[in-house]
């Protein structure tokens, strides 16, 4: 597993429940322009239009030697779920409030460009507060416990 891009800061503002593996619909150009790792998901997020789910705001760099006239570096890009996945996942946007925010881009071994997508909701101000202060106080008690 290659990886070409990932949102680091999703961890930190969003609590998942869960997480799928998805699938993109991307040019060839695109595919070739992620193999140089010109890729991000800093900004990106997933929006559902007519029962299909769309990636926004996902930036791939135009491939340097592609003869494509017109390349929109962020343009909508369709995600390829399970139907069956699909219909949990609008069912839980629209009852329980939840969001759908890009994880990681990756290649998988088979060669294929691959999204991870999690299903959650976002955190408050003091459960970053909280959690930072937890990571801090574990890495303390290391150091406590190497010195002794």
């Amino acid at each position: 597993m290659q990886i070409i891009a990932s949102n680091k800061r999703a961890n930190h503002n969003y609590l998942f429940s869960k997480k799928i593996e998805a699938g993109l619909v991307l040019t060839g150009s695109e595919v070739k322009s992620l193999r140089f790792n010109t890729g991000s998901i800093k900004e990106s997020y997933i929006y559902e239009k007519n029962g299909e789910l769309w990636l926004v705001n996902c930036f791939i760099k135009k491939y340097f030697s592609s003869s494509d006239v017109e390349n929109n570096p962020t343009r909508d890009r369709k995600i390829l779920i399970t139907k069956k996945e699909l219909n949990k996942v609008i069912g839980s946007i629209k009852k329980e409030g939840m969001s759908i925010i890009p994880i990681n881009l990756y290649f998988n071994n088979r060669g294929l460009a691959k999204l991870t997508i999690g299903l959650g909701k976002g955190k408050k101000k003091y459960d970053k507060r909280a959690l930072s202060k937890e990571k801090e106080w574990k890495i303390k008690q290391e150091r406590l416990l190497k010195e002794n």
